[in-house]
């Protein structure tokens, strides 16, 4: 198919400067167009914060004008030219990596978080997804992202006069988002059929642009739709599981084919979360089609260049469904096109006996070459909940990874911190290396750190009056109170933030387990604190809802009111207040449920603190030069006697250490200790929790390596797949026959000398691996185990198939510490991944 066209609208002709700079979500990080957009009608740039809306609004008389006007035609022009610059610039992945096989990744998603005219998000997924789709543009990393338009999104919220939740769902007219339809050559919008049991249905598609790199959404509101399916993409993560397994039917499998309808081929396949685990289906199918091999040969071709990353920290969170709801979409898929039986794809799904429900994260883990957790932790926790697919391996070698979560610098921090770093580090730090930044860091004094934070803490309490003054007018609050949000809080206080979703495994009112205690904290006359909160609870979540009325509760209360606010309809807006802003982020999480965790990176560039749970990605991060910390870094699951240690341990922090470090001042009124944290924590964790560092390191090892791996499994029609399908047939056919002999251990010069006899039936001694495994020792139970190859010395005389395997190890632990195992190997192949049978001596 040729490159589709795309629609012209009454603002979008062609030449037409400020459409293409509305058109390209760069403004969400690149803020010299802000102006344009506020010239043009400054209260509805205020309000939406969406440049394409300002054009669309506005009159034609109006944008003339504007255009005559000489400052706003040089302004124009200005950006223009510097964006089409940037574009032209050799990027870091183009210096770094110039005959890479990676031409192509394509990342699937269920959200994004880029910007809130575009509000296709919910939360931390989507806050991920968004802000490595950006650094991916900075760094020149060749990306196209793939998600869903929801005609409604996540739910928006309001309060009660009562302080309950209200949840509402404003539609999203798509000619008012930053989006363009794909259209064919002839003008024909690009629609993907899809099947569904008794009928087909259409997919629209539809363009973002992100700096560099293509977004492409697919929505179910056809015209040609029954009205059943047309609300299919009406709310992100609402409906039962039927509208759900629709949603991911559509991202994945219309997903990948909207990539082949574009000539589109990458050849890494990137998961962010399971959702979109159907596309691995799909690559498969397609591969079979276009190189007319059975589906073994198709999925061991491709899964080498998909990668799946994991974000859920609970067995509980992972996407399952009925298997007779899998049956009902999925067995004329199965059957006619991929020619496996249902049962076969059900088993791709579900776990040890194949039975259960079908799980979305075992799809994905199943048809993938790399799978990595969000933090070191999280890979630790992950590797625990797949343990059950891999019953007899440790747990350490359960194959699961780590990348770190980042954020995306330049989409959070202020014109104030930008201006900043501008001056430290040069405007162009967040575009390739970054660990000379550090050394700028340390060159900056004291005093111009402190000023940094006291200019970004005016401007938040400037929006927080303004953003309570019209959440009271919302709820018909009397006008004295109305009058009051405008004088509420002292940018001169300390300013803590906590905002997050609202569920009991965050633990959002640890803070108020003893409110009597947090009053005094906050009212304290000589070193006063202001407290601002935000966060949704799922509709459903009662539990999460009835600890959003609790904080409003408290703020009820007359001693409370000045000093602790909570914000309605936590959005990205309200982030970027918020972490630009606030002094100290505050995050209460139970341990080790937070996978990793994004909003307190979210403060580091603004010099703001954390104090956290040692979850995460704190759990990593913290030394006592950067924030403070609460845990034992232990796991105590939900009992309510440590929820109460670590309230007090909360509490005493904040008395003992975070306050008197905030208000011990020198001469000029810099509090140098705060100022000594600032410094490390800038110049330490901004680069290292970066979605720079991030995308930089999913490049070099997960793209970059998978690339390569799946074009040698595909070459040649797929013959290393091939002969990798033949292998595991093999192993299939001979693996319980295969047997360890007694073993001869020697003592030899200060080690053992295993002698281990094997007999492999009729397999061939190529097909297997033979290793002395040990486990840590009891002092350092978390290191890596012990593993030496053993060296095939001999056939065994009279044997068929017996062979003699010799290691030597040391003798810092007794000989029954070292157990014989045998493994599968094959050239190119993750084990236990693509193979998981393990035989061990004992």
């Amino acid at each position: 198919m040729s490159n589709p066209t795309y629609t012209t609208r009454p603002s979008e002709t062609a030449g037409d400067g400020l459409a293409e700079l509305a058109l390209n979500l760069r403004w969400t990080w690149k803020h010299a167009s802000d102006e344009l957009w506020s010239r043009l009608d400054p209260q509805l740039w205020e309000h939406t914060l969406n440049p394409w809306l300002v054009l669309q609004t506005v009159s034609q008389e109006k944008l003339e004008q504007a255009r005559r006007e000489p400052a706003f035609a040089q302004l124009m022009e200005e950006v223009l030219r510097e964006k089409r610059e940037a574009h032209e610039v050799v990027t870091w992945f183009q210096q770094a990596h110039p005959e890479s096989p990676l031409k192509l990744a394509a990342y699937f998603s269920m959200e994004y978080m880029l910007a809130e005219a575009l509000p296709i998000y919910s939360g931390g997924l989507g806050n991920v997804a968004g802000d490595q789709l950006k650094a991916a543009s900075d760094l020149g990393v060749p990306v196209v992202a793939i998600g869903l338009l929801y005609s409604q999104g996540y739910f928006r919220q309001e309060f009660d006069s009562a302080g309950n939740q209200v949840a509402l769902y404003p539609f999203n007219d798509p000619g008012m988002l930053p989006i363009k339809p794909l259209r064919e050559p002839n003008g024909e919008w690009l629609r993907i059929p899809i099947s569904f049991p008794g009928m087909k249905m259409w997919a629209r598609a539809w363009q973002v642009e992100v700096g560099r790199c293509m977004l492409y959404l697919l929505d179910a509101n056809d015209p040609a739709n029954p009205p059943t399916f047309r609300g299919i993409t009406s709310e992100l993560y609402g409906g039962g599981p039927e509208t759900r397994i629709r949603q991911e039917i559509i991202l994945g499998i219309g997903g990948w084919r909207l990539l082949r309808a574009l000539g589109l081929n990458p050849e890494v396949l990137h998961l962010n979360e399971g959702h979109a685990a159907f596309a691995l289906l799909e690559r498969a199918r397609s591969w079979m089609a276009d190189h007319k091999q059975p589906f073994d040969v198709a999925i061991a071709a491709t899964r080498a260049g998909n990668i799946f990353t994991t974000h859920t920290a609970v067995d509980a969170g992972f996407d399952r469904f009925a298997p007779e709801l899998v049956e009902k979409y999925f067995t004329l898929y199965s059957e006619q096109i991929l020619g496996i039986g249902i049962g076969d794809l059900l088993a791709l799904g579900r776990g040890e006996g194949n039975t259960g429900p079908f799980n979305m994260a075992y799809l994905a883990m199943r048809g993938s070459g790399a799978i990595n957790g969000v933090s070191r932790l999280h890979g630790q926790v992950s590797r625990r909940l797949f343990q059950p697919l891999f019953p007899r391996w440790p747990q350490a070698e359960v194959p699961v990874g780590h990348v770190t979560n980042g954020v995306h610098v330049a989409t959070w921090e202020s014109v104030e911190s930008d201006a900043f770093w501008d001056e430290a580090c040069g405007h162009k730090r967040w575009l390739g290396e970054v660990d000379h930044l550090e050394a700028g860091l340390r060159r900056v004094s004291d005093l111009q750190l402190w000023q940094l934070r006291a200019q970004t803490t005016r401007d938040l309490i400037e929006f927080t009056r303004k953003r309570l003054a019209h959440q009271r007018e919302t709820q018909g609050a009397p006008q004295e109170e109305v009058e009051e949000a405008g004088r509420i809080f002292d940018p001169d206080i300390l300013t803590l933030g906590f905002a997050r979703r609202f569920a009991t495994y965050k633990r959002p009112n640890l803070l108020l387990r003893d409110p009597e205690r947090l009053l005094r904290i906050l009212t304290n006359r000589e070193r006063p604190v202001q407290l601002i909160i935000a966060g949704k609870a799922h509709p459903q979540d009662l539990a999460g809802q009835a600890m959003i009325r609790q904080w409003n509760d408290f703020i009820r209360r007359p001693e409370a009111r000045c000093h602790v606010v909570f914000l309605s309809d936590y959005d990205k807006v309200l982030t970027q207040s918020l972490v630009r802003g606030v002094d100290l982020w505050v995050n209460t999480p139970r341990r080790p449920w937070e996978a990793s965790g994004t909003s307190g990176m979210k403060v580091l560039v603004n010099g703001g603190l954390n104090l956290s749970e040692l979850d995460g990605w704190w759990a990593e991060a913290y030394t006592p030069e950067v924030g403070w910390a609460i845990g034992d870094g232990r796991e105590h699951g939900d009992d309510p006697a440590w929820d109460a240690t670590e309230a007090e341990a909360l509490y005493t922090v904040l008395e003992h250490d975070v306050i008197p470090t905030f208000y011990d001042r020198d001469e000029q009124g810099v509090p140098k200790r705060w100022v000594a944290k600032m410094r490390e924590s800038l110049a330490r964790l901004t680069p290292e929790f970066s979605a720079n560092r991030t995308v930089r390191e999913y490049t070099e090892t997960h793209y970059l390596p998978a690339a390569a791996a799946y074009c040698r499994r595909a070459a040649e029609g797929g013959k290393q797949a091939k002969a990798l399908c033949d292998w595991q047939r093999r192993l299939a056919q001979h693996w319980n026959n295969i047997r360890f002999g007694d073993v001869h251990i020697e003592n030899q010069g200060g080690g053992y000398v295993f002698h281990v006899p094997v007999y492999l039936d009729e397999l061939s001694p190529d097909a297997i691996a033979v290793e002395l495994f040990a486990n840590p020792p009891s002092e350092a139970p978390d290191g890596d185990p012990f593993r030496v190859a053993m060296t095939r010395s001999q056939s065994l005389a009279g044997s068929v198939g017996g062979y003699l395997y010799t290691a030597a190890v040391p003798d810092d632990r007794p000989a029954a510490g070292y157990t014989p195992r045998i493994m599968p190997t094959f050239s190119g192949v993750n084990v236990p991944l693509e193979a998981g049978q393990i035989l061990w001596q004992k």
